[in-house]
């Protein structure tokens, strides 16, 4: 299969692969669409069994960086990067000062940040390579660790779907979540915080364990979370968890998680409808550590100060996105993902019709 025969090619406007003989390093940045501002999107380390597969993965994350940027109104582009490796093993110094001159070679058109199985102790050894690696300490725009902050926006938007599904707020509510990793973790506490009964799973067991003992989580095996019972199922680990087979399993009313590409296909999030379940889409409801990081952009571009409150209010703002979608979704009797979909492609196309008139 040819990069253009790819199911997840959706006109990219460049796939770049870089290999690096010493470090062992092989890494693909895939720049979905640059027609908002310089692609956006974080790192992920993962040991994928082919270069289809990491290729495939590349793709999909950054067609899905593009939509989540639009529908989080920031001026990022869509891009992601994807290293082919064991997190736990491979990961050195070096590979990770590499990988920041590969993202440097692209100019500005992708700008970095951690992923699953990246962090930002990672990434401090490709910022000295490259000043487009983002979510960092150290300097007076700095953003600091993103994932927080996508917690925090997964815990507003999963709390107003709680709301809109069961009519009441999330004491007492059991969430089951799907990954404990460092989006996972930190909305674990949230709901915690908020008097939620939790139910956690990750193939990391020193994860799970930690949040067992800081919030009394009930922990089950990987494969066991979709037979949990739970108002609320809350992907936080690799995508594609929602499928034809795993969907019938669960309880849950509400499906919102940190997770990317939650679901398998578009058929999904139409039997997820059809099913009366509310489905907060991946892309709108993650969106807080990318606009966390596009804060840091945004002052190391106008060389100032990182502002709090910035972020805030496009949070705010995000959840009030999340709520359209819901209330277009019920009114025009259509599944959330689609609409969605169709507010992310709007916003797309008028910003690259924008660039093409001012050109």
């Amino acid at each position: 299969m040819t990069l253009f025969d790819n199911p997840a090619f959706e006109g990219h406007e460049g796939v770049h692969s870089f290999y690096d003989e010493p470090t062992g390093l092989k890494c693909i940045i895939a720049v979905h669409s640059t027609a908002r501002g310089p692609a956006g999107g974080g790192c992920r380390m993962w040991p994928y069994p082919d270069a289809e597969a990491a290729l495939t993965d590349a793709l999909r994350l950054s067609r899905a960086m593009s939509y989540k940027n639009a529908m989080a109104d920031i001026d990022l582009g869509g891009g992601k990067s994807v290293i082919i490796g064991d997190s736990r093993t491979q990961k050195t110094p070096a590979l990770f000062e590499v990988f920041g001159r590969c993202v440097e070679a692209l100019g500005g058109r992708y700008w970095g940040a951690e992923d699953v199985g990246v962090t930002p102790q990672d990434l401090a050894h490709a910022r000295t390579q490259s000043r487009y690696i983002v979510g960092l300490d150290g300097h007076p725009a700095a953003s600091g660790d993103p994932s927080p902050v996508t917690a925090d926006g997964v815990f507003r938007g999963l709390r107003l779907c709680v709301q809109r599904a069961l009519g009441r707020d999330l004491d007492g509510i059991t969430v089951a979540i799907q990954g404990v990793g460092n989006v996972g973790r930190h909305l674990a506490d949230r709901l915690h915080a908020a008097g939620a009964k939790l139910v956690v799973t990750d193939v990391n067991e020193a994860a799970v364990a930690d949040v067992v003992a800081r919030t009394g989580a009930k922990a089950v095996a990987p494969g066991a979370i979709f037979d949990a019972e739970a108002e609320v199922f809350a992907p936080c680990a690799l995508g594609g968890a929602i499928t034809a087979e795993t969907l019938p399993r669960l309880s849950a009313k509400v499906i919102a998680g940190g997770a990317n590409n939650q679901l398998a296909d578009a058929d999904v999030g139409r039997a997820v409808f059809a099913r009366g379940m509310i489905y907060a889409p991946d892309y709108v409801l993650n969106g807080g550590g990318i606009i966390n990081v596009a804060g840091e952009i945004r002052a190391l571009e106008a060389g100032g100060l990182f502002d709090p409150s910035w972020v805030e209010g496009k949070i705010t703002q995000m959840t009030a996105t999340l709520a359209e979608v819901l209330d277009r979704s019920a009114a025009e009797a259509r599944p959330t993902n689609e609409v969605a979909d169709q507010i992310a492609r709007a916003r797309l196309a008028a910003a690259k019709q924008a660039r093409q008139a001012a050109a």
